[in-house]
């Protein structure tokens, strides 16, 4: 059975400008995101560096902007000092968060060495799991300070003459949750948290800040945790993080189609947490938000943290995606962009093998998963102003989030070229949707990409890593400013329309 949808498309009806820091990834020393992933001294395509070129070619593909680094729960027991200086002088430690042994091979010079190859900005955490306010300092100064100072010397000293370029600085990770290496309450936390930010404001007023906020939207502590902690940081920090998985194991695909229902709810309750704390402090300026985690996470397979064996650079949580799976992605995605006014940051977490777009063998083959599609399609063609587009959908019940629309989509418009990209997914797993766009006259559809298939739980994998990708789509029609096109079951979409010539 086919659905009918419509909506409008005007360039007059903005959002806000289409922030690139919503186009994040996530590197963590988890698992072989780093060892084997981005990573591989003596692979095939390794530079001088041990990086692996054929994954810094994904990665560039892939559109990526920013990466946070280096956790993740990783961070909250990890000293920044172990991966720096001559490489056989680093000590082996252990991670208490993923129970790994980590050789400190790859620190904080090899991942900014690595992040100007990949063209990406650096988003930097600092541990305030097990550490504090100096060691914060100590970081920063070392990494930041051109040079004179002990710290500054010491990175000189070891090979980086230049300080690195780092704006943008989490002050710890998911100190809300007790799984994490000093987990706190929102009142010693956001103490801590204050006194980080004061501190690091004085070295550099123009470092932006990122204060942890809720691990996800099912805490207990959700929104009262972002009320007490912006309570003491509101005047320091820029930014409040938000975190979600989405778990597609539980075989509710309706629930799990509309996920970004969810993250739409955490947006805004805690934008407007925040906005109420501005009101009670009397305050004038607007926190934004970090989504810096989110992606499909199969987490009911994983057995936790106390289920792990200690091991080096162990495959751990290697998920491999379907096609239902990037649909999802896509509709956080559009859900991101949507929230573009309030959202300025976003990664999505991890970069490779760990909940990844790009997966690799050690010594083989990388190759794209199907989330990475929607993802790449999306931060090219996301350009100038995202457009305020409001669907008229039929809708599918769902146990989750009660009634859900069938269609979501954005929009964005690129007043330069005059070109405007359409973003759509078909929440609809049962029939195809006929949808009906209206949009301003001068314009003409020039691509028509869809990521759908018959069998929505086909996979890419090394041995078939083109089963799944974005095919032309078909039954596009258009004619004085109306489009109309059939939208598959379980499918993204792209449409991208230019001034006729």
């Amino acid at each position: 059975m086919t659905t009918r949808a419509r909506l409008t498309l005007d360039p007059a009806f903005r959002i806000a400008p289409v922030e690139p820091r919503l186009f994040g990834s996530f590197v963590e020393h988890m698992g072989r995101c780093v060892y084997t992933g981005i990573f591989e001294p003596g692979h095939p395509s390794a530079d001088a560096d041990g990086f692996r070129a054929d994954v810094l070619e994904l990665v560039r593909e892939l559109g990526v902007t920013l990466v946070r680094y280096p956790g993740g729960n990783f961070v909250s027991n990890y000293r920044w000092e172990d991966g720096v200086g001559p490489v056989d002088q680093r000590p082996t430690t252990l991670d208490l968060a993923w129970r790994s042994i980590e050789d400190n091979t790859f620190g904080l010079n090899e991942f900014m060495a690595w992040a100007a190859k990949a063209g990406v900005e650096p988003m930097m955490a600092v541990n305030l799991g097990t550490r504090g306010v100096a060691e914060a300092l100590r970081l920063v100064e070392y990494a930041t300070y051109p040079g004179g100072t002990r710290l500054a010397e010491l990175r000189r000293a070891h090979g980086v003459d230049k300080p690195h370029d780092i704006r943008l600085w989490c002050l710890g990770n998911e100190l809300d949750g007790p799984w994490q290496m000093g987990h706190k309450t929102a009142g010693e936390y956001g103490r801590l948290a204050a006194e980080t930010a004061r501190a690091l404001k004085r070295f550099d007023p123009s470092l932006a800040l990122v204060a942890c906020g809720s691990s996800n939207s099912t805490i207990p502590t959700f929104g009262a945790w972002e009320a007490e902690v912006l309570e003491e940081t509101y005047d320091l920090v820029d930014y409040i993080s938000l975190h979600a998985y989405y778990d597609p194991s539980d075989g509710d695909v309706d629930s799990f189609l509309a996920s970004a229902a969810d993250m739409e709810h955490m947006i805004r309750s805690i934008a407007a947490t925040a906005d109420h704390v501005a009101a009670r402090l009397r305050s004038r300026k607007r926190i934004k938000l970090s989504f810096d985690e989110w992606n499909v996470w199969y987490q009911s397979r994983f057995g936790g943290e106390s289920s792990l064996e200690w091991a080096r650079h162990p495959r751990l949580i290697e998920d491999c995606y379907d096609v239902t799976d990037a649909v999802v992605v896509g509709s956080l995605l559009i859900t991101l962009l949507r929230n573009c006014d309030r959202v300025g940051v976003a990664c999505q977490a991890q970069l490779a093998n760990v909940i990844a777009p790009i997966m690799t063998e050690p010594g083989g083959p990388a190759w794209r998963q199907t989330v990475f599609h929607p993802f790449a399609l999306t931060a090219r063609h996301a350009r100038g102003q995202v457009l305020r587009v409001e669907p008229d959908s039929p809708t599918i019940p769902t146990a989750k989030y009660g009634e859900a629309p069938v269609v979501d989509a954005t929009a964005t418009h690129d007043p330069d070229s005059g070109e405007l990209a359409l973003f759509v997914v078909n929440r609809d797993r049962r029939g195809p949707c006929a949808l009906e766009v209206t949009l301003p006259r001068g314009l003409t559809p020039v691509q028509h990409l869809e990521l759908a298939d018959a069998d929505p739980s086909a996979r890419n994998t090394a041995t078939d890593p083109y089963r799944v990708t974005p095919r032309p789509g078909s039954g596009l029609t258009f004619q004085d400013g109306a489009a109309t096109l059939t939208l598959p079951p379980t499918s993204w979409t792209l449409v991208r329309f230019a001034a006729k010539e």
